[in-house]
């Protein structure tokens, strides 16, 4: 498989990038991945990059987004943060990958078991990690169930995840809120913002609606 070019980005929809995106999870669930030359790609990246999509997620070593989408060099913006929540910095960056470098489609990945999510669930303070944290805990006060204090902590994993979910879905928010560049490309179709949520235990990625 040959690396994106000027002409194959071109014809891309962000219909056909999440497609891309879904075929490449279910080749990585099935073990079957794509055939690439990756020294081949080099040379043919050497000059130009011509991605399609843009993927926030967090940095856990399991989420690889190029590995769970089963891409290529020069194929996707891989944009990675503890807890996958944006900043001006990451927002600069989106607005770079899709306004002047071409990509179609934005991804806020999340994932199952996160661990900064737990981290916000049980108000953890460690230095810099407190301040990052906080960026996560409008998301655990948006999931109103369970109401006991004593079920809304890491050690409930379905809690987690709802509050994985609700990260996802407010972090979506703020790009459309705080970007007025890629709101103006959504409304006007010329990109996508979707979320998704990756199962580390199945390496399935469930796209949101």
């Amino acid at each position: 498989m040959k690396a994106h070019t000027k002409e194959t980005q071109a014809t891309m929809t962000p219909a056909k990038a999440i497609q891309f995106l879904k075929e490449g999870n279910q080749r990585f669930q099935n073990n079957l991945k794509a055939n690439r030359n990756l020294l081949q790609q080099v040379n043919e990246t050497s000059e130009g990059q011509f991605p399609f999509a843009t993927i926030l997620s967090c940095i856990d070593s399991r989420v690889s987004a190029e590995l769970v989408f089963d891409q290529g060099l020069g194929d996707i913006f891989s944009v990675r943060i503890a807890g996958n929540f944006v900043n001006v910095d990451i927002l600069g960056s989106m607005e770079f990958a899709c306004k002047l470098a071409g990509t179609k489609l934005v991804v806020v990945l999340g994932h199952t078991s996160c661990g900064a999510v737990k981290g916000a669930c049980d108000d953890a303070k460690l230095g810099n990690l407190t301040s990052m944290l906080e960026k996560i805990k409008p998301a655990v006060n948006k999931v109103e169930t369970p109401a006991d204090p004593e079920l809304r902590n890491s050690k409930n994993l379905e809690f987690v995840d709802s509050v994985a979910k609700a990260n996802v879905e407010l972090t979506i928010k703020r790009i459309l809120k705080e970007s007025e560049v890629l709101r103006e490309m959504k409304e006007n179709g010329e990109i996508e913002i979707v979320g998704a949520m990756y199962d580390v235990n199945s390496g399935a990625v469930e796209f949101y609606d």
